[in-house]
């Protein structure tokens, strides 16, 4: 499965999620285990303090009473010589046994008993010593001989004898724990090394498979690229081919129509001329020349370049030639001036308005001069950007308002038709002399 950028992101953050609490755990024990071991190791202190004072304690009062019992059975005083820096000693390190197990409320009472017995103790030795002393003798040697300083001194060996085995077993339990502990720290390092190793293979390989799948990636549209400039030539050449072939399609399509509408407008000639009625050959003629203004269309589309657009004022210019020359042949003596701007237009457009053109020429030859000569005059304008004008107009008889038009009225009727195919209307006009037609039409800027 593809490996996205999002994945790869979660992934990530999982992996260094996992090392984290992995690390943290790490850490977290040896921070607690090292207070254990801190701790352990005042407890141990404390406890080779108070076995040290306990055994210094118990080899005092025993030099103490080897240096006491020399002196009495010996009566030299060079015996007494350890004697009372035993004595000393045993004082001190019976305040240091006190003081060592002050923390320890159960052994409140040993050391308030085992204080009693070495001043006991040492007060026995005293007074058999200060009798020797004396040349107390007797006295001396019936105290000495007595079981109460050996009692004495056997109690203090039992209670010294439980603290130094008391402290031995703490000081065993502790190095139990230690190793316990250090086992612990052990197993700890060891699998949180190993989820951190994991995490970070996991990392390193999330990112390598997802680094190859971006390289191959890369390559691959590489290899689109390399070969898509070809592509794109082959396809524009065909393209280019297939405007080529439909251009060359419509323009035989559009040269085929105009020699069709060429022929059907020799057609109406022909039958024209063989009419005897007046009014009949007017109407064909009149036929004729709308057939001939669709047919110049036509052939404008098939002779240019462009099959899409019409060059309206080359149409026009040519079509109101054509016009006027019918026009003149006929008999009439009105002469045509235009005046035309260059605006490209689509040809149903052009169609329309060519039709248009001719009816409202044809009428202004037929019409407005009947006895006399005159002209008539075409403009063809830009108005804005979006509209053109066309107006048609003459100085003869003029048409008067609400009058029915002259003829059948079908020219009209078409001009009209027309008009509204391109949504447009045509306007009539009063001249003095003459009238006029002015339409307005939509013509966007990129086709003028």
């Amino acid at each position: 499965m593809p490996i996205s950028s999002r994945l790869v992101i979660n992934l990530t953050i999982v992996f260094l999620t996992v090392g984290l609490l992995a690390l943290v755990g790490i850490i977290a024990t040896t921070v607690w285990l090292g207070e254990k071991a801190r701790i352990y190791a005042e407890e141990a202190t404390s406890a080779r303090m108070t076995r040290v004072a306990a055994v210094e304690l118990r080899a005092s009062l025993q030099s103490a009473e080897s240096s006491q019992r020399g002196y009495l059975v010996g009566g030299n005083e060079i015996y007494l010589a350890p004697y009372d820096s035993a004595k000393t000693q045993a004082g001190s390190q019976l305040d240091r046994l006190k003081s060592s197990l002050s923390g320890a409320p159960q052994s409140a009472r040993v050391i308030e008993r085992l204080s009693g017995l070495v001043t006991d103790k040492i007060d026995e030795m005293d007074r058999t010593i200060a009798l020797k002393r004396e040349l107390k003798d007797a006295e001396a040697l019936a105290i000495f001989g007595g079981n109460r300083g050996k009692a004495l001194m056997d109690e203090a060996n039992v209670f010294l004898s439980s603290i130094i085995r008391t402290t031995d077993e703490r000081l065993t339990d502790g190095l139990a724990q230690q190793r316990i502990n250090a086992s612990w720290l052990r197993w700890v390092s060891i699998i949180g090394g190993l989820v951190i190793i994991v995490v970070v293979s996991g990392v390193i390989l999330t990112i390598y498979r997802y680094t190859r799948e971006v390289a191959q990636t890369r390559d691959e549209v590489q290899s689109l690229n390399a070969t898509l400039e070809q592509r794109v030539n082959d396809r524009t050449a065909d393209l280019s081919k297939a405007r080529d072939t439909a251009e060359v399609l419509l323009a035989e399509v559009n040269h085929r129509v105009a020699n069709s509408l060429a022929m059907v407008s020799a057609l109406v000639s022909l039958q024209s001329r063989a009419m005897q009625d007046k009014v009949a050959q007017e109407a064909l003629k009149e036929t004729q020349a709308r057939i001939d203004a669709i047919a110049s269309v036509h052939k404008r589309l098939y002779s240019s370049g462009d099959a899409r657009f019409v060059d309206f004022d080359e149409y026009l210019s040519s079509l109101l030639d054509n016009v006027e020359t019918a026009m003149k042949g006929e008999g009439h003596g009105a002469s045509l001036r235009y005046d035309l701007a260059a605006l490209r237009l689509k040809p149903d457009t052009s169609v329309n308005l060519g039709v248009i053109v001719t009816e409202l020429v044809t009428n202004s030859f037929k019409y407005a001069y009947p006895d006399r000569s005159g002209e008539v005059r075409v403009s063809l304008k830009r108005l804005s950007t979006s509209q053109a004008e066309l107006v048609v107009e003459d100085d003869g008889v003029g048409r008067d308002a609400g009058s029915p038009p002259k003829g059948t009225g079908l020219g009209s009727r078409i001009v009209n038709a027309m008009a509204r195919t391109i949504g447009a209307e045509v306007e009539y006009f009063v001249r003095h002399p003459g009238c006029g037609a002015r339409l307005a039409f939509a013509c966007p800027a990129e086709l003028g």
